[in-house]
């Protein structure tokens, strides 16, 4: 394919500084191979003197295999980390003197040494969470020193509290010193020490490399911007390609802020924008261009608008379900027939918000007989709290089994919530992080029991025929052993997957792929956007998500959602915000006005404040301040009798809302966000009880 106009602008731009803005499916890598080869070819930088840098290996691999192709082999096309490990070997022994230290390849362990000594939790989820906030803190260029204000500035949750947190960062950094050893984020660090503080050395590394070129630059943190900065020492031959669209790692320290100011910094620049669509179907171009056509803030000014160039496809489509093995199950019989008919599995790609949610999908494609393959993260039932949950429910199972303990269906949720309390299921979902996804995939497997539960209750039971008039009816399984041989089976069917299926992946893990047929899964409120995302950023972010995945289809694209978790489960949930307009209005309206709008405009809610509420922040309040201090005391009466913190029992903005909606059922309680069924069957009656009393006065 020849370059287009927007393309061969930015291929023969000069060398000084470039910026292309490149949309999703516009030939980003070919029209910077292309730029790389011209500078090449015409002598304008030989290729020792390019440096080509972005954010993945699989991206560096696809660029020097480009390059190759395009007959300039010796291009250096790395990602930060290898650029500056290959610098820091060849400068150590002068600039610091000796053998480099060694790299590590796990923090863990050194984070669970500094962990003790902060007399903090050394649990895995819990060191994971702390070696991915230390990786953030350094990232965002802030040692143990700033790393309490850094927390505050960016609004950040923290696995541990802040100050607990910040000892462990000390405390890891101390053992890594101690040791003489570098984490990855060291060498990008150690690399900017060097070429900012020895003269002779950064003379040296600059007379050898004259150009770079940073690939997906809208994802480059504080960190990565201080080493490209060094790099250049000043100078300009730098081209950046990026789209501030897709900026969504925000979560580890990335910003577009480098991207967005690009041209404040080099007002001579010159700036390409590519928004000719070679990927996508018009179809998918037209819906990925109205999912973020609702954006707001500052990187808007940089919004590209895809055209697409491809011919018709059909049309995306939009399906609500009952509940989420019915989504699965359909999706999987959709796979199912698309693979019947001619579409290889590996060609297409169902994708969700969070890990956990696989699990279903996994399951509903072992049922289907659909080859598939999970991408970023463990397989379910190969994940540690998953096999340790497993431990736990078969110790249980053998403990009770024989004495018919937790043998009848009606017990068995509360019995399987029981034994997973003890390997970290809480009321509560933790913060986001590691944690957040071990809590995630241990309500999973809550959910596998609802399932069983279900089945095995008496009314499922009279349902199903006998074999024969005479056949006498069979004592029920015991509930627990029977849902513990349920997971046992799903574990032993789904253990071998083949790599040759379709794609199971989170947004984040497909971003920079692309298939025939994308499924975008559980797009419901509290899941995209995530629940935790509450500041208007955060919000944004997760909108850009979900265009990130929409911009994967090149011509199938389907999007679902369901009302319920589990199987037969109350239909509480609400379709994810950003569909409103998008998908056919199927939300039912309810007695607070219709969902997600405020009960007294009708205007679209927006701020999780707004939805949790039911109104527009502009809107008078219907509170009565009677009902929130009876409320209040009711709570702290509660609270102090269970011996936890009243926020345990509901947060302020929960009692709040419900002051504000007066709910007179429970369907009307669980609607509430921030009440969950377990609140619902803790509180429930007390709480309606309560609102009932305030209503009559």
């Amino acid at each position: 394919m020849e370059l287009d106009d927007e393309q061969r602008a930015a291929v023969l731009a000069p060398s000084g500084p470039v910026c292309v803005l490149a949309g999703a499916g516009t030939g980003k890598t070919r029209t910077i191979t292309h730029r790389i080869a011209h500078l090449a070819n015409t002598g304008t930088h030989p290729v020792s003197e390019i440096l080509a840098v972005t954010f993945t290996t699989r991206a560096a691999g696809e660029m020097r295999l480009r390059l190759r192709g395009l007959g300039v082999p010796g291009v250096q096309a790395r990602t930060f980390h290898s650029a500056a490990l290959r610098q820091l070997r060849y400068f150590w022994p002068r600039a610091v003197g000796g053998q480099m230290w060694p790299v590590l390849e796990q923090k863990l362990r050194l984070v669970a040494l500094a962990a003790r000594r902060a007399q903090a939790a050394t649990d895995a989820a819990t060191l994971r969470d702390l070696a991915s906030e230390i990786e953030w803190a350094k990232a965002s260029l802030a040692g143990p020193g700033d790393y309490l204000a850094a927390v505050a500035k960016h609004h950040r949750d923290t696995p541990l509290p802040a100050e607990q947190a910040a000892a462990v960062f000390a405390g890891y950094e101390e053992v890594k010193r101690e040791s003489e050893q570098l984490d990855f984020d060291d060498l990008l660090l150690h690399t900017c020490a060097v070429l900012e503080e020895d003269e002779a050395v950064a003379r040296e590394f600059r007379s050898r490399y004259r150009c770079f070129v940073v690939d997906e630059y809208q994802d480059v943190t504080p960190l990565q911007q201080r080493l490209l900065d060094a790099w250049l020492g000043g100078r300009d031959q730098l081209t950046v390609v990026g789209d501030a669209n897709q900026t969504i790692y925000s979560f580890a320290g990335a910003s577009p802020t480098y991207l967005l100011g690009f041209e404040r910094r080099y007002p001579n620049a010159t700036v390409v924008r590519l928004e000719r669509d070679y990927r996508s179907t018009p179809q998918v171009v037209t819906l990925a261009n109205r999912v973020i056509g609702g954006a707001t803030g500052a990187a808007t000014r940089y919004r590209l608008t895809l055209k697409a160039m491809l011919p018709d496809g059909p049309e995306a489509t939009f399906t609500e379900h009952p509940d989420e093995p019915s989504e699965a199950a359909s999706v999987a019989a959709t796979v199912r027939s698309l693979i019947d008919t001619g579409t290889p599995a590996t060609e297409i790609a169902v994708l969700y918000r969070i890990n956990a949610q696989s699990e279903t999908y996994e399951e509903a494609f072992a049922d289907a007989g659909v080859p598939y393959v999970v991408r970023g993260g463990q397989r379910f039932f190969a994940r540690p709290e998953v096999r340790q949950a497993l431990t736990a429910l078969r110790l249980h199972a053998a403990e009770v089994t024989g004495d018919g303990e937790d043998g009848s269906a009606d017990v068995l949720v509360p019995a399987v919530r029981r034994v997973l309390g003890t390997v970290g299921l809480t009321e509560e979902p933790p913060p986001p992080g590691a944690l957040r996804d071990r809590w995630d995939a241990l309500l999973a497997l809550v959910g596998v029991a609802e399932q069983v539960a279900a089945a095995l209750s008496p009314a499922a039971v009279d349902e199903q025929p006998p074999v024969s008039d005479d056949e006498a009816p069979a004592d029920p399984p015991h509930a627990f052993a029977a849902f513990v041989a349920e997971l046992d089976q799903r574990a032993e069917a789904q253990d071998a997957p083949t790599s040759d299926g379709v794609t199971l992946a989170s947004l984040h893990a497909a971003k920079g792929l692309e298939w025939d047929a994308v499924f975008l899964v559980g797009l419901v409120d509290g899941t995209l956007p995530i629940q935790y995302a509450e500041l208007p950023e955060q919000i944004e972010e997760e909108r850009r998500l979900l265009y990130v995945g929409v911009t994967r289809a090149r011509r199938r694209l389907a999007v679902s959602w369901a009302l319920a978790r589990a199987a037969g489960g109350r239909r509480s949930r609400r379709r994810s915000r950003f569909l409103t307009g998008l998908a056919p209005d199927s939300a039912a309206p309810t007695r607070n006005g219709p969902a997600g709008r405020c009960r007294t405009c009708g205007q679209r809610l927006v701020t999780p404040a707004e939805i949790k509420i039911g109104r527009c922040r502009a809107c008078p309040s219907s509170i009565d301040p009677d009902l929130v201090e009876a409320l209040r005391v009711w709570r702290k009466e509660t609270s102090t009798a269970a011996s936890v913190p009243a926020f345990v029992v509901f947060s302020d903005a929960t009692l709040l809302a419900i002051a504000e909606r007066k709910p007179t059922d429970q369907a009307a309680l669980l609607a509430i966000p921030g009440i969950g069924r377990s609140k619902l069957d803790a509180y429930g009656s007390d709480v309606l009880r309560i609102v009932g009393a305030g209503a009559g006065g």
